[in-house]
């Protein structure tokens, strides 16, 4: 497994975020995660994102337990979380938004003394970061609020898929697009999928979560209710298990196949 979770507990006073919650991410799949409002869904991908620390349970990465207490720990891991507002900064080109926090210094004296960016290189490891996850951006050149949505979207994206060998979540992804630029989203987590990189995403979109996922981990009452898939259960019947008016089998409740 690429990335497990056993028995987390996270309580903010006399409310229970999340109780006693399973996960198990597999290498190369998407796993969308559902749930509704108030399920837990969001702690529990923010503990797994190390903003959150939980109180108890253990978190596994590749077999072997980590302990993050920051988001910096869970990027050394090499897990990297697009949260909904992007993070990006719309003055800025698409190449010094690709390396935000993490910028090239020139070699030599340059560098390391006066501080110097390397923008040719950033520029260059840009675009091919781009290409490679087929972004269709003319120039690394341009600023990002010259995008359109859904390239702003590839940009955050990219930027994790850079930098984020690991694991990489997508919170709600396509919740401020229209069809056509929500469909190149989808089609830039296949890429990634593609280079081997398993992916999390979190997902209201049902038609795109059945669309896109290898597996659904369905979450209710700050717990995982079951793990199922989608080739095997309709949106109505998967809508039904996160709202509890239906029950899962015995193989989904324990973490599905």
């Amino acid at each position: 497994m690429a990335l497990q979770a056993r028995g987390l507990i996270k309580r903010y006073g006399g409310v229970v975020a999340i109780n006693g919650a399973d996960f198990d991410l597999r290498q190369g799949e998407v796993l969308a995660v559902i749930g509704d409002n108030g399920a837990g869904k969001s702690t529990l991908i923010k503990t797994l994102a190390g903003a959150v620390i939980p109180d108890e349970g253990k978190i596994m990465m590749n077999g072997k337990d980590v302990h993050f207490r920051s988001t910096g720990d869970a990027k050394a891991h090499g897990i990297e979380t697009v949260y909904q507002d992007l993070a990006v900064v719309p003055a800025l080109d698409i190449a010094s938004n690709l390396f935000l926090g993490r910028e090239l210094r020139r070699p030599g004296i340059m560098g390391k003394v006066f501080r110097r960016l390397d923008m040719p290189a950033m520029r260059a490891e840009a675009a091919r970061h781009l290409s490679e996850l087929k972004i269709g951006i003319k120039s690394v050149n341009q600023a990002v609020e010259t995008l359109s949505g859904g390239q702003r979207q590839g940009v955050a994206v990219s930027r994790a898929a850079a930098f984020g060998k690991g694991v990489i979540i997508l919170d709600e992804p396509t919740a401020a697009l229209g069809v056509r630029e929500s469909g190149m989203v989808i089609e830039l987590i296949r890429n990634i999928r593609d280079r081997g990189i398993p992916v999390v995403l979190i997902s209201h979109d049902m038609p795109n979560v059945f669309d896109v996922a290898d597996r659904i981990h369905v979450h209710r009452l700050g717990r995982r209710a079951a793990v199922v898939d989608p080739k095997e259960r309709t949106m109505g019947e998967v809508v039904a298990l996160m709202t509890g008016a239906e029950e899962p089998t015995e193989v989904e409740a324990a973490g599905g196949r």
